[in-house]
């Protein structure tokens, strides 16, 4: 079994766990909150290394990242658990549990079924990738060398020395900011805002691509206030270029909450364009938010259907219309 990074010892057998800011303090035999970080006979180890929920080629744009090679398809994988217990969780089924008795890949493996599929490269993604860091780890190293990309899709909650090891390792990376208020994180995900603002800072300062994702639950962190906190925390801190997607929420997990009205979307879709060159809508069936325009002509660059994608307005890397250098991987 795969020894895990970034823990020390403690009293009485028991072990603290570094990776991310819940600081498990985990007895023998015991795993983290994420399920997967387990002791045995004194020390730490990644009990979910290679143990994969699910397998296959996606559209780049399902993770989602609108402006990283448009039009790709790119290997996804997931594993199990989470660090985060959120009510609200769309894919419950693989966070919230751990299946030990799946089959287990290594990370070669991994490549070769990526290189298999003509992938753009590795997605490591559907349940919190982060927990099982060293696997992650692994394969993005073997997956460079390989002429793979690397892309996390993450709630970034994780602390900034594992951080600062991984992220020379991705190349595009989408977080998840579930709202700017602090206490929703406590009350609703069992974490906390500020690690994963410092991760998204820490991201961008690493030259990754980042695209940010918004989950709006109505009557949580739906009004025009909260919307707009995120998109004004963006400029000041990301960029005002950074993407970002507002995901409708759909009944889930413990959950009951009416799904998002589309009007909602609609309504921060306007909140956030005030401050964003970006903004999409997701997890909807909608004409609105889903094609890219030209910051500065409004030229329609790259129009979207479902995850058909049509590359309709660039040019030797600009606008075809006005020239300007469009803020899009290609």
């Amino acid at each position: 079994m795969k020894s895990a990074l970034f823990w020390h010892p403690v009293e009485a057998g028991k072990v603290q766990c570094e990776l991310c800011p819940h600081h498990c303090l985990i007895a023998e035999k015991k795993t983290g909150l994420c399920g997967i970080r387990r002791v045995i006979d004194g020390g730490l180890v990644a009990a979910g290394y290679g143990l994969l929920s699910a397998q296959h080629n996606d559209p780049i744009e399902k993770k989602p990242l609108y402006h990283f090679h448009p039009g790709s398809e790119i290997y996804s994988i997931g594993g199990w658990g989470c660090n985060f217990a959120c009510g609200f969780c769309q894919n419950w089924q693989i966070s919230q549990t751990v299946n030990a008795q799946t089959p287990s890949f290594r990370p070669d493996e991994v490549v070769q079924a990526a290189r298999e599929q003509h992938s753009l490269g590795i997605a490591y993604t559907y349940n919190e990738p982060l927990i099982n860091y060293e696997f992650v780890q692994d394969c993005a190293r073997l997956a460079r060398p390989a002429g793979l990309l690397n892309v996390l899709v993450t709630n970034g909650f994780i602390e900034e020395k594992p951080a600062a090891e991984l992220l020379p390792l991705i190349d595009a990376l989408n977080i998840d900011i579930k709202s700017m208020d602090e206490s929703f994180y406590k009350r609703q995900c069992r974490g906390a805002l500020a690690p994963v603002l410092r991760f998204a800072r820490q991201a961008v300062a690493e030259d990754c691509h980042v695209e940010i994702t918004n989950l709006l639950i109505p009557g949580l962190n739906d009004s025009e206030e909260q919307v707009g906190r995120v998109s004004a925390w963006m400029v000041a801190n990301l960029g005002r270029e950074t993407p970002l997607h507002l995901s409708a929420y759909h009944p889930e997990y413990k959950m009951d909450i009416p799904s998002t009205p589309t009007a909602v979307l609609e309504r921060s879709l306007a909140r956030c364009k005030r401050d964003l060159a970006y903004v999409y809508m997701g997890n909807v069936l909608s004409s609105k938010g889903q094609n890219t325009l030209c910051p500065k002509c409004a030229q329609e660059l790259i129009v979207r259907q479902g995850y058909t994608v049509r590359i309709v307005g660039i040019a030797n890397h600009a606008c075809r219309q006005c020239g300007r250098p469009v803020d899009v991987v290609m």
